[in-house]
Order: structure tokens, then C-alpha cells, then sequence
């Protein structure tokens, strides 16, 4: 593998720091280099192309709204043994701490980067004469994504559609319990989102929603703070709803009061957030029976009877 990794990144030195780091999906290493300090992602499973051509997109996505810092991506390898590394930039990481106001600001920044690019659009075509402005991030009228990414190893169907709500229901939900019915046959599960689905439209009356960049995987696992502020990685980003960031967010901590404050003052919470915040939560939960199994259950089946009360 280090022979690939010279001849493709062009470098004559490639030295281990010691530096590791690495989560449930992929492992991680970093090396000096010619040019620098990289961090190497390696996943020897056979979907790893899609997952970091995934990753690496959305990464790319993020760092163009230059709204929050992430990693820098360097390139997807593929290797000759099987499976793929993905090179970025070496980032010095440590716990969030200092920053979590900053955090909460500039991610509500990163979800109303679209809505604010769609308002300069529209006065500058109000505006007789004026160009199409100096942003290289194109306006985005619709939910969905230009390539697959994966929330764990499993790919997220990111088709785009007009409608949200068709979009969630769908290339969401419906997406992870088909999976849960191709690996569970979970009768309970398939009764309750019979139902369920049909009561989707109701939790979204009179919401506005513009599509917003999201992270997509935002747990504590993925928030990091470097010196100069707070730092996020291991994107599965879409454009999509922005209180759909908060579902995961709110699941297994991570996330003082300080971080919540300061995003609702830039994003308040709509009428209804609470129910949408578990239904969003339900995604997750879906999506972790599918990669870890029953475990998760009984949080997922909780849900669905719970929106259906």
C-alpha cells in the first residue's frame, strides 16, 4: 500500500507520525510527506470507492460555503489488494471544548448558506444589468445530492426530488426499511410504517423548508475542535432539511447548550420541531439496526409508535 500512496501522491518520503484515529466503518493513519502531513482513511470493503468518492464530494461541498472548517481532501486511491484509501489533509484534533457556541454558529452558517445565495440570486436578477455574482457554489432548488454517500458503509439514495417530504419518506426511510425488511422480516416494523407513512405530511404543515448543505452524520464521534475553532469530518452530505442535522445530534451527546443556543438564534426552532426531531431520529436508528443489528430495535419500533400516538 505505502508504494502506492508515493507513486500516487508523487512523494519520495512517506513516514508514519504514529498518529491513528479511526471509527466503526474505516481506519486511519497519518504520514509526512514531501508536501506535508496527510491523514489516510483505508476500508478494505468492496462498497469503500463509493464511500470516500461520497465523502470526499461532500467534504468538497462544505469547504466551498467557507462556513465551517473540514479537512481538506487530497484524493481516492484505489488499491491493488481490494478496497480504497482516501488522502486529506492532517488536521492536530482534540476534543470539542472551548468551541461549541462557534460550532452552533457556523453550522446554522452552513445550512442557510443556500438560502442566502438563492436571496443575493434573486435581487441580483432584479437588478437590470448585474452579473450572476462571484460565488462558485451553484444555487440549489432541490433535495438530494450529485453523487451517493454513505452514513456508515451504506449508501444514502440521493436522486434528487423537488419535494422534502417525498424525498425523506422515500429515499430515506423507506430506503432503510426495506433494508430492514430484506435482513429482518420485522412483521411489527412493516404494520407500523404502513401507517406511519401516511401521517409523514402532517408533521411538516406550514414549515418552510429550503434546501440546506448538510454534514449528514453529525454525532459527537464527528465535531472536533483545532486551535483556531471548531473542526467537522466524516461527512454524508445532502442537501435536505436543516433540522434533520439535529436528529443524530441529539442521540448520543456530544452537544452542550452553548452549541443548541447559538444555532436556533440563527435558525429558531419552527412549530412542530420536536415531533420532526424524533422522526428524524428514526433514520438514524433505522440506519444503525441496519449496520449493527436488533440492538436497535426497540428505539426504532419506539419511535414509530410514539409518532403515531
Amino acid at each position: 500500500m505505502e508504494a502506492k500512496l508515493k507513486k500516487e501522491l508523487g512523494t519520495a518520503m512517506l513516514k508514519s507520525t504514529g498518529h491513528s484515529g479511526g471509527g466503526c466503518i474505516s481506519e486511519g493513519q497519518s504520514y509526512d510527506t514531501d508536501t506535508g502531513r496527510v491523514f489516510v482513511k483505508i476500508n478494505h470493503k468492496s462498497e469503500a470507492k463509493q464511500m470516500f468518492d461520497g465523502e470526499m464530494a461532500s467534504l468538497e461541498a462544505i469547504l466551498k460555503t467557507d462556513t465551517i472548517k473540514v479537512p481538506k481532501s487530497v484524493k481516492v486511491i484505489e488499491l491493488d489488494t481490494g478496497g480504497c484509501v482516501f488522502v486529506m489533509e492532517h488536521l492536530d484534533m482534540r476534543g470539542l471544548n472551548k468551541y461549541s457556541k462557534h460550532l452552533g454558529e457556523q453550522l446554522a452558517d452552513l445550512h442557510l448558506h443556500n438560502k442566502r445565495l438563492m436571496e443575493t440570486f434573486e435581487k441580483e436578477q432584479q437588478t437590470v444589468g448585474k452579473g450572476a455574482g462571484q460565488s462558485d457554489v451553484a444555487v440549489v432548488g432541490k433535495f438530494g445530492f450529485s453523487v451517493p454517500t454513505c452514513c456508515g458503509y451504506l449508501p444514502q439514495r440521493n436522486e434528487w426530488q423537488d419535494d422534502w417530504v417525498t424525498f425523506f419518506s422515500q429515499q430515506r426511510l423507506q430506503h432503510q426499511l426495506n433494508m430492514v425488511e430484506n435482513s429482518h422480516g420485522d412483521r411489527e416494523a412493516r404494520e407500523l410504517w404502513a401507517k406511519l407513512q401516511l401521517k409523514i405530511p402532517q408533521f411538516f404543515t406550514d414549515v418552510e423548508i429550503v434546501p440546506a448543505l448538510l454534514h449528514g452524520d453529525l454525532w459527537g464521534g464527528n465535531v472536533s475542535e483545532c486551535t483556531d475553532g471548531p473542526v467537522i469530518f466524516d461527512p454524508a452530505s445532502f442537501y435536505g432539511h436543516s433540522e434533520f442535522e439535529l436528529g443524530i445530534a441529539g442521540m448520543f451527546g456530544g452537544f452542550n447548550r452553548s452549541f443548541y443556543s447559538a444555532y436556533h438564534e440563527k435558525i429558531p426552532k419552527a412549530p412542530g420541531f420536536a415531533e420532526r426531531n424524533q422522526l428524524y431520529q428514526l433514520y438514524h436508528y433505522l440506519n444503525h439496526w441496519n449496520h449493527f443489528g436488533g440492538g436497535y430495535r426497540g428505539s426504532s419500533i419506539g419511535i414509530m409508535k410514539n409518532l403515531l400516538k
